[in-house]
């Protein structure tokens, strides 16, 4: 039983990028597919699917490859995911107080009425609503 499923997907995603795997297992809501769409979208992840036997999502991370002493090393497109508004304490920000990250290279991913939508996305449409979590 998990309490929340945004920060049980971050995790599974970090986790799965620090020890270089191809894809990672989550399990299916309907928020969660809302932030797979999304990161595919910015270009953080490959792709996803849904397995339908298993009601899981699928997510094929995304990795830059660099040649370093002639060796090919691995990097994942994923940098960083940190969680903002817990189910403890929430955070809510409207259109003009939604934070830049790393000057517009990162996303902040926000829970709105129009649906889970980008920083950038709620700023131009002019709306605001919960910070769910950042990505970089």
């Amino acid at each position: 039983m998990v309490n929340d499923n945004i920060s049980d997907m971050l995790t599974r995603i970090r986790n799965a990028c620090m020890i270089k795997k191809s894809s990672v297992l989550i399990p299916y809501t309907q928020l969660n597919n809302q932030i797979a769409i999304l990161l595919e979208k910015e270009g953080f992840i490959q792709s996803f699917q849904i397995s339908s036997e298993t009601h899981t999502l699928i997510l094929r991370l995304k990795y830059k490859s660099q040649i370093l002493n002639k060796q090919k090393i691995k990097e994942s497109c994923i940098t960083n995911l940190k969680r903002i508004s817990k189910p403890g304490l929430r955070i809510y920000a409207n259109h003009k107080e939604i934070p830049r990250l790393l000057g517009g290279a990162g996303v902040i991913i926000l829970s709105t009425p129009k649906g889970i939508l980008s920083d950038r996305e709620a700023r131009s449409l002019g709306i605001g609503g919960e910070i769910l979590c950042s990505v970089w």
